[in-house]
């Protein structure tokens, strides 16, 4: 499934459109890396294991968001956005992937 930020497909027209689908993901963040990743900020330096379930989070709300679109008879999204939330004051993250499900031509 070809899934883009963009509103359009250079070079497909689009035949049907399905509406907005979504995805999300709602993952707990381990206490160990908690406390790794708060020392780590104190001395400067990127966090890897909160990139990492960042990561890991988008991927899953992208693909429940394909799965969605796919059972409406799509093939394709449209104007993705995603959005990212610390919940639970940062012990858990969020990422909430939306955009449109459409039917393009010739895919």
């Amino acid at each position: 499934m070809l899934i883009t930020t963009t509103n359009s497909i250079e070079g497909k027209r689009i035949v049907k459109y399905y509406g907005l689908v979504t995805g999300e993901a709602i993952l707990g963040a381990n206490i160990f890396k908690d406390f790794f990743a708060g020392i780590r900020d104190i001395v400067g330096g990127r966090s890897s294991a909160y990139e990492k379930e960042l990561r890991h989070a988008k991927d899953i709300a992208l693909q429940e968001m394909q799965e969605q679109a796919k059972a409406l008879g799509g093939n394709a999204i449209l104007a993705i956005d995603l959005d990212y939330e610390s919940l639970g004051q940062g012990s858990m993250l969020m990422v909430t992937a939306t955009g449109t499900a459409v039917q393009i031509e010739d895919i």
